[in-house]
């Protein structure tokens, strides 16, 4: 090999060798912050501080990874709850909105409700009257084959078994009629007070005056008054959300029963209802189609007093309640 090309190659390895034995003894340097506020900067972390979040950082002070601080158990098992209560929260409001779509897409007005409330009801009593027609001639014929027998017995006859077999069908099938006539009429008893029930839900969410009583913007009011009902307000931006957060949780302390028990940047939760008159309430901040958005539950015991309260007019009205208290406390800082 020609000595020019022995020390071209020479140089290359050199500057190989160099460079890895740079890389070699370059170190990472860690910053991370203590439970007491302190900054620390350190190519190691001891071990006494592994649970902190921490950044790695490059030569320029670059931020180049981070490591989120660790959970403590008693935080994981939060974290499981919030994502139960999250999930929960979801479903009730991607329910409740799909039911107002549907019912403000399908009626034009309190009278097209109505009117269908009335075609139901028709539909329903005629479905009524034909069952009971037919109770009337199954009761009809009972009669006579009850008569036919009678007869037979008193002229000494017996009475053949084809009349018995039928006497007992016609019995069975009056039973079956009057049980379908039952259900019928629990049927209609239920579709009424569903019907009702989004008559007054489509009232108010089509309110067409504000409550100075000139008129307002239909699609907002129904907006709003749907997230007044549910218990959901809806943040502007951030910083409008933080402000927000610490209104509901002072809404929820104050119209709670039961002591403190969760409080994080994403749940507020107090402690679980113990009796039938306790309500222990919870806001939890979702993010929803880019918004982000504090949602209130309330929690009753598990008993038929507890339900009665949770699905009663004071639970309403401190769910309906909710949003407006956060706007106008929002507004008073102003």
């Amino acid at each position: 090999m020609p000595h020019a090309a022995i020390k071209r190659t020479l140089i290359l390895v050199l500057a190989l060798l160099f460079a890895m034995d740079e890389a070699a003894f370059a170190k990472k340097m860690y910053r991370w912050v203590d439970e007491n506020g302190n900054v620390y900067f350190s190519d190691q972390v001891p071990p006494d501080q592994v649970q902190h979040k921490r950044e790695t950082l490059s030569e320029k002070a670059r931020v180049l990874d981070v490591l989120e601080k660790a959970k403590t158990a008693e935080q994981i098992v939060q974290q499981k709850r919030l994502d139960a209560l999250r999930k929960e929260q979801e479903k009730i409001i991607a329910k409740q909105n799909a039911n107002d779509k549907v019912l403000l897409s399908t009626f034009r007005s309190i009278d097209d409700m109505n009117k269908a409330l009335s075609n139901k009801m028709a539909s329903l009593d005629a479905g009524r009257k034909v069952i009971e027609g037919n109770i009337e001639r199954l009761e009809q014929q009972l009669q006579q084959q009850q008569q036919q027998a009678a007869n037979l017995e008193r002229g000494g006859s017996k009475i053949p078994p084809k009349l018995l077999t039928d006497i007992a069908t016609s019995k069975q099938q009056i039973d079956a009629g009057k049980q379908d006539l039952a259900r019928h009429q629990q049927d209609q008893q239920n579709s009424e007070k569903e019907f009702k029930a989004d008559i007054a839900r489509f009232q108010f969410l089509t309110q067409a005056n504000n409550s100075d009583g000139k008129p307002g913007n239909g699609d907002n009011l129904a907006a709003s008054n749907a997230s007044n009902e549910l218990g959901l307000f809806v943040c502007q931006d951030t910083a409008q959300c933080e402000k927000a957060w610490k209104i509901a949780g002072e809404f929820v302390a104050t119209h709670s029963t039961t002591g403190q028990d969760v409080e994080s940047e994403k749940l507020i939760m107090r402690a679980a209802p113990q009796k039938d008159d306790d309500l222990s309430l919870s806001v939890s901040l979702l993010e929803r189609n880019n918004n982000l958005q504090i949602f209130l539950d309330i929690r009753c015991r598990q008993s038929s007093m507890g339900n009665e309260l949770c699905s009663g007019a004071k639970a309403q009205s401190i769910r309906q309640a909710f949003a407006p208290f956060i706007q106008s406390s929002l507004a008073a800082q102003q």
